[in-house]
């Protein structure tokens, strides 16, 4: 992002705009998310135990939902989709996501950046399962928000997207852990 996006940023979370971040801008975009997240979030913790105890074991199909996604522009490699599969516990709230990024232009850009849910796979450099092995996770536009990349000074996810998802109560890698902007998930 350029630092005129950095600073429209630091706007919304209440920081002196300077088009620097740092741990002060970084503190109150956390505290500024978890100001717009559901009082009663419906997630669980990220704990392997809380995900089974809520989603079941992570790879298990049977628990998936087909989401009609028709019209709201999502693509994969350019190709338009009309379905995704993610689980059945999560499918309203992606919904409802997508609906409000379909109502903002980056919104629908980031959205026909689409690059998955479902991966029954464990966690990059791990042995742990990743959030997409239960499909309650998805990444959008990896080329620009990759796992290194850090948000907001070098990767690109819209800070409006982040707010929709979080409207929902779902974490945003790049906002909570500095990386990863591609990736949100259904966790607390």
């Amino acid at each position: 992002m350029n630092t005129e996006q950095i600073k429209e940023i630091q706007r919304r979370i209440g920081v002196t705009p300077d088009g620097f971040w740092g741990p002060v801008s970084t503190s109150a975009c956390k505290k500024y998310l978890r100001s717009i997240m559901p009082v009663n979030n419906p997630w669980p913790s990220a704990s392997f135990d809380s995900l089974v105890k809520f989603y079941g074991q992570p790879g298990d199909e049977s628990k998936h939902a087909v989401v009609n996604v028709e019209g709201l522009g999502i693509a994969y490699e350019g190709v338009i989709k009309k379905t995704i599969r993610c689980h059945e516990r999560v499918q309203f709230s992606i919904l409802r996501v997508f609906d409000a990024m379909h109502a903002t232009p980056e919104g629908r850009v980031i959205l026909s950046r689409y690059d998955g849910c479902y991966n029954n796979r464990s966690m990059r450099g791990g042995t742990s399962k990743s959030m997409h092995a239960w499909a309650i996770a998805v990444d959008f536009d990896a080329g620009s928000n990759g796992n290194l990349t850090h948000w907001p000074a070098a990767a690109t996810m819209p800070f409006s997207v982040i707010e929709a998802f979080t409207r929902e109560g779902w974490l945003s890698a790049g906002a909570f852990w500095s990386r990863d902007a591609m990736h949100f998930q259904a966790t607390l």
